[in-house]
């Protein structure tokens, strides 16, 4: 029997997060804003936040600085429970940290500081703990400078191996990061990225023809994520569209994050594709509600009884 349920491994960041923000104030000058939080976030610190709060055993792999960013990233982390070992302290590195300026809309244009998830990979003499898993996320291919490509195929086809479902997602798709995703396609059992991100990586548009073209290049089942428009499930030949719930939205920051921690949940539990999709759905707009990235998620409990209401 495998020691956790999900081992989540790449970019760890540590937000924050200020709202809402109309504009920056000129010179040097102050305004007022109604918030502001500290969140741990990134495509697997967001992502492993939000499984943990639905009650998974979870293991966070990836690196943090040697500063006080590193501190309160770690702290918080093992504040829900999660096994933070093979969390890398670096000497002389800031951690990975963005600044996030929150638009009345919800919207939120970024700062972003590279720093630690550059600098780390997944040793030999680690990787029998890290895969001690039943689901295996790897999340913010591009952001990772030393894991990215052939490291990350090499992980991810061991996991494979080893037995465990693979998951993916990315943050911030540009011109470069389809050569570090492509080698990974054949390794990925659930490829969860945005719509706009998988137009961006195949150079294509439309969601059909998106599932088909990576479906050809070895992913299993892609999952992809449309804002508005809900999410699109692709099994084979089956489509599985579920809609998305009437919410308030007040940031967006962390719904992918919070959408694939729910969909985890979902195939951890052993559920439907579809019902994988509600609980993804029910987690991401709960933390659309409030403010940074795992805002708005209590636990399971709480979770599975908004998404019965608001499916009903």
């Amino acid at each position: 029997m495998s020691r956790f349920d999900v081992s989540v491994v790449g970019l760890y960041i540590l937000d924050i997060l200020g709202r809402p923000v109309t504009a920056i104030p000129e010179g040097g000058n102050v305004d007022f804003i109604d918030e502001i939080r500290l969140t741990v976030a990134g495509t697997a610190g967001g992502t492993c936040i939000d499984l943990a709060k639905l009650g998974l055993n979870c293991q966070a792999v990836g690196a943090v600085g040697s500063d006080e960013k590193a501190d309160f990233v770690i702290n918080r982390m093992q504040q829900f429970g999660i096994d933070c070992t093979h969390m890398a302290r670096l000497e002389g590195v800031e951690t990975s940290a963005t600044i996030l300026n929150v638009r009345p809309n919800g919207e939120r244009p970024a700062l972003h500081c590279r720093g630690a998830s550059d600098h780390f990979t997944v040793s030999d003499d680690m990787l029998g703990d890290v895969l001690d898993c039943r689901y295996f996320h790897l999340g913010g291919t591009g952001l990772l400078a030393k894991l990215d490509g052939a490291p990350s195929a090499k992980l991810l086809q061991a996991a494979q191996e080893a037995g465990c479902v693979t998951t993916w997602d990315l943050v911030g798709a540009g011109p470069d990061t389809w050569q570090f995703v492509e080698p990974l396609l054949r390794h990925i059992d659930y490829f969860i990225p945005s719509i706009e991100e998988a137009e961006i990586l195949s150079g294509i548009s439309g969601v059909e023809e998106n599932i088909q073209f990576f479906q050809t290049r070895g992913v299993t089942c892609p999952v992809l994520t449309m804002g508005a428009e809900g999410s699109m499930i692709a099994m084979g030949d089956e489509r599985i569209h579920v809609p998305v719930y009437d919410i308030e939205v007040v940031d967006t920051t962390g719904c992918g994050d919070a959408y694939t921690a729910g969909f985890i949940a979902g195939l951890a539990d052993g559920r439907s594709l579809t019902d994988c999709a509600h609980l993804g759905t029910a987690s991401a707009s709960l933390v659309a509600g409030g403010l940074g990235s795992d805002a708005g998620i209590v636990d399971r409990t709480q979770v599975e009884a908004e998404m019965t209401r608001w499916r009903a």
